[in-house]
């Protein structure tokens, strides 16, 4: 499996944890089922949970379809040798991993909690994270 479908699969994973976390914070479901740290509720409940009025699960559910996309359109035969699928990828990421680690924080040290599909979805975007910047430089090297 190369990169970019890997990444595919991976942003798909996320879509559905940020969709049952969305899903928790719009109250449709109930209570978040987090049977191993029991602080989902508690972090999906803080204002945390929201940036500029946005759930951030929406804002997640959001990125990850997003970056479905370029990986899927980044795997047709016009553009497997392009260079901007990888480019905007690491881009995102970047960025998704600068908002996570910010959110981590909040969870972990102002909280004090732990909610599991939070550390789901963390280690999800680092995992694209990792292989977006490995895709792009395998591109640089190649041109």
């Amino acid at each position: 499996m190369n990169r970019r479908r890997a990444i595919a699969v991976l942003a798909l994973l996320g879509a559905l944890d940020a969709a049952y976390l969305l899903l928790g914070k719009l109250g449709v479901i109930g209570d978040l089922e987090c049977s191993i740290s029991r602080g989902c509720d508690m972090v999906n409940a803080s204002s945390y949970s929201q940036f500029l009025g946005i759930p951030v699960a929406g804002i997640g559910l959001a990125g990850y379809l997003a970056i479905f996309a370029i990986a899927l359109i980044g795997q047709q035969p016009r553009w497997v040798g392009e260079r901007w699928p990888d480019t905007l990828l690491t881009f995102l990421c970047g960025i998704a991993v600068a908002f996570t680690l910010y959110l981590t924080y909040a969870e972990i040290i102002i909280l004090g909690a732990i909610c599991q599909w939070c550390v789901v979805s963390q280690v999800i975007i680092l995992a694209i994270f990792v292989l977006s910047v490995l895709g792009l430089k395998a591109n640089i090297i190649r041109s």
